[in-house]
């Protein structure tokens, strides 16, 4: 999905010469960034090997040799593990079919005590939707069936959404923000498990269906995502924003757990009013 080479080229073009202090007296320069050998010189390496090694051609490369690079490229935290992440797979990795994700009972108890009165849902290694709350259903997609988490072939899947269905880019005000977001933490998922045949598919679906994403994937760029602000222009209850925070479990490190909680009075009052609709569709329809 992506090559360690790829990702150090792309890293090393966003580096300018001024951002690490080099004079280049007025020269014209071909590459955006950094040359393979003004890099080099700063992570200590030869210019042969880290050519090599941006091509595909060195077998593999040491965490000294990694964290040098890191440093030179001013990778942060998330992106040097995205890098050691990388070098540690083949070059060509062989795809497999992964096994159904199902949600441990424990983060589906975690999920049933938060009640109704903050949305919440789990999401899977690929930011399929394996269940959520019907006031987090109601917050972020309430015009996919409540149930379709329940069936793995009906799971409504959360970057598909974002960058295929209409009514979702029209739901949040910061729908870029959350989308450069969205695509970056796919990286680094992509990362973690490279022989995912289904978020290889997944990524090259995006890639070929939305400019938006190919153009957001192309800049190469790595990310967490576990807490930020969507602001959100909901069809029935208005302009909402909400913090959202992932929780990870350790028994089930793929899932995260997401909350949201509003962060001024009128979006808890907004919320408070989709708790209720909520619970009075309920009671409709047992009536």
């Amino acid at each position: 999905m992506e090559s360690l080479g790829a990702f150090l080229k792309s890293r090393r073009d966003r580096i300018t010469p001024a951002d690490i202090g080099l004079r280049t007296y007025g020269t014209s320069r071909r590459v955006p960034g950094l040359r393979r050998e003004e890099l080099a010189q700063l992570a200590g390496v030869s210019a042969g090997y880290y050519t090599r090694l941006e091509q595909g051609q060195a077998e593999t490369a040491s965490e000294q040799v990694l964290d040098a690079l890191a440093r030179a490229l001013q990778l942060d935290q998330v992106e040097t593990v995205h890098l050691h992440n990388l070098a540690r797979q083949s070059a060509m990795p062989s795809l497999s079919e992964p096994s159904q994700e199902e949600p441990h009972p424990r983060v589906l108890a975690l999920l049933t005590s938060l009640g109704e009165s903050t949305p919440a849902r789990v999401l899977g290694r690929r930011g399929d939707v394996l269940a959520w709350n019907r006031t987090g259903h109601a917050l972020a997609a309430e015009h996919v069936a409540f149930d379709a988490p329940r069936d793995p072939a009906r799971r409504p899947s959360i970057p598909r959404m974002f960058f295929l269905d209409p009514l979702i880019r029209e739901l949040y005000r910061n729908w870029h923000e959350l989308a450069q977001i969205h695509v970056a933490h796919l990286r680094l998922t992509a990362g973690r498990y490279p022989t995912d045949a289904r978020l290889a598919e997944l990524i090259g679906e995006l890639t070929m269906r939305s400019d938006d994403f190919a153009k957001l994937w192309a800049t190469g760029d790595v990310a967490d995502c576990t807490v930020g602000t969507m602001h959100v222009q909901h069809p029935t209850v208005g302009a909402v924003s909400v913090d959202y925070q992932v929780w990870l479990q350790p028994d089930s490190p793929d899932h995260r757990l997401e909350i949201f909680t509003p962060n001024d009075a009128s979006s808890a009052d907004a919320l408070r009013i989709l708790t209720q609709q909520v619970s009075e569709q309920r009671s409709s329809v047992r009536h």
